[in-house]
């Protein structure tokens, strides 16, 4: 059997590498990977000449700046630059060395902040997007009609899965740019060995508090990275006739998720029990609370 050569850009972050890990046991799948200081994904030469080495069969689009409320808020120009080069040099340098298939992995900020729950596929464009991520909501819209144009123009196969939020291994602690649940774990982690050390040194008084930016009341998916990557794998094989069948030619991308949502609040009392935190939960209501749900419609999947 031939092997098929598989690129999956950005194999150390946490998509990335379970997608990795989804296709290292397969037969005939010989994996191409590259750190950033390997190649730079920003530069369109680089990535050009990487294609035109390399004779790739397919790609995982992976690749991206990423993370929570706080980072998109402090680093709006960073966020829609970096992922906008990324996408498009990426997706045109795949062109031009004739790969037939991609998947751009996006995510699910790409819908209106009002969006009918749950959100449907049919919903993209058709309304205003949460400003506080505006710019990378923006940049991923764009890799899904970059894919759509180049399958439109160019007859390639170059498909769209937008995931729901993610975690599990490989997930980013940053206490700056984390999403939401590894954010919880390491404050409420944090504030517990705080507290044991306090208890330990006799210090009275002392604060057992952690306050969470927002209400509380936002509510959100998870979906486990590992299920993702399946997913993930699952909508590049599929036959191109059922591909076409679920899909339209000008709104193709595909929703992964598992249609469940929990609020935030509940979220982060499920953390504190886990990390075994036994002081206050105190939410900031001064502070953003972010897009009010996020739902997605599975039923493409």
């Amino acid at each position: 059997m031939m092997s098929i050569k598989v690129f999956v850009a950005g194999h150390q972050g946490m998509v990335g590498s379970a997608i990795v890990r989804q296709l290292e046991s397969r037969a005939g799948v010989d994996l191409v990977m590259r750190t950033r200081a390997e190649l730079d994904l920003t530069s369109q030469a680089a990535v050009q000449t990487f294609f035109a080495a390399e004779q790739i069969d397919q790609v995982y689009l992976a690749a991206a700046k990423v993370g929570g409320i706080h980072a998109n808020n402090e680093y709006p120009a960073e966020f829609i630059y970096e992922n906008l080069m990324i996408e498009a040099n990426i997706i045109h340098a795949a062109h031009l060395a004739d790969v037939q298939k991609l998947l751009f992995l996006g995510s699910s900020c790409i819908y209106p902040k009002l969006a009918e729950q749950p959100m449907k596929e049919a919903a993209l464009l058709t309304g205003t997007l949460e400003p506080t991520n505006e710019p990378y909501a923006i940049a991923k819209i764009a890799g899904i009609k970059l894919c759509e144009s180049y399958n439109r123009q160019y007859g390639r196969d170059y498909r769209s899965a937008m995931p729901t939020n993610l975690y599990g291994p490989g997930d980013n602690y940053h206490p700056e740019n984390s999403h939401v649940i590894p954010a919880l774990l390491r404050r409420f982690h944090e504030a517990k060995q705080l507290s044991i050390q306090n208890s330990k040194l006799n210090i009275k008084n002392s604060p057992d508090e952690v306050v969470i930016w927002g209400s509380g009341k936002p509510m959100r998916e998870f979906l486990h990275v590992d299920d993702m990557a399946a997913a993930s794998v699952h909508v590049m094989e599929l036959d191109g006739a059922i591909y076409k069948e679920n899909t339209e030619p000008m709104l193709s991308h595909i929703n992964v998720g598992t249609g469940i949502d929990c609020t935030i609040r509940e979220l982060a009392e499920t953390v504190a029990r886990v990390t075994g935190f036994k002081g206050q939960l105190t939410f900031d209501s001064s502070k953003p609370d972010g897009t009010p749900r996020k739902l997605l419609d599975v039923s493409r999947l």
